[in-house]
């Protein structure tokens, strides 16, 4: 059997203005910290000039200046929930990640309804290596969004790194329920079928995202099943 790294996986259906996902060194980690918030109305005349420049620098990738702006917002008014998350995020894609988290627990300090802040927070503890605190984050995600596709995806793959492979089959299952067309789900769940002897079960799932376009699952396909 050979060894599999397992992809955390692009958050679909909450990426904003078809902004392009953050490719991670080593384990090739989709970003969880392109899930920019948007408050439902800027307040006028108060922080909105510093939240909205913030916002297109890190549309544009700016994240140094976005972390700029956002700061300035926070002064402004400091229970402005939607710019700590946003900065949390910027951190995030920065690296920052201890920074980023911190950021993502003021954001529901202020409005403890933010499943995208948990969602935040479980991407930097995966991370960092705390595959149980990214349980616990991820979990609240669910919560407070029992239809958090990636967020079960996401669970799967803390799981699996703890070597809980039916867990992680369980929450990738979740996640395929919700989106039938969750690739990375698909790939994702055959390596943990792989790793509790069920090969005829990862090929399948391999089979399944080959034609769904994956090229590395088309390859497992040919060459093992």
């Amino acid at each position: 059997m050979k060894k599999r790294t397992a992809f955390i996986g692009a958050i679909l259906s909450l990426i904003p203005l078809g902004q392009p996902f953050v490719i991670k060194t080593g384990l090739v980690l989709s970003s969880s910290a392109l899930m920019i918030s948007l408050p439902d109305k800027l307040n006028a005349g108060d922080n909105s000039y510093y939240f909205n420049s913030a916002y297109e620098k890190a549309k544009r990738g700016d994240h140094y200046g976005a972390i700029f702006d956002y700061t300035k917002a926070i002064e402004i008014d400091p229970k402005d929930d939607h710019s700590y998350h946003n900065r949390g995020v910027s951190r995030e894609n920065l690296g920052k990640c201890y920074e980023a988290i911190s950021d993502y627990f003021k954001a529901i300090e202020i409005e403890a309804n933010r499943p995208n802040s948990y969602h935040g927070i479980g991407f930097c503890k995966s991370e960092l290596g705390d595959y149980e605190g990214a349980i616990i984050a991820y979990s609240k995600a669910i919560e407070l969004n029992p239809k958090f596709t990636s967020a079960y995806h996401n669970l799967g793959y803390a799981k699996d790194e703890l070597k809980d492979y039916y867990g992680a089959i369980f929450d990738y299952t979740k996640a395929l329920e919700l989106n039938p067309k969750y690739t990375r789900a698909y790939k994702n769940r055959g390596i943990s079928k792989e790793k509790i002897g069920d090969l005829k079960g990862a090929c399948a799932d391999w089979q399944k995202a080959s034609q769904l376009g994956d090229q590395t699952a088309a390859k497992w396909v040919r060459n093992e099943c």
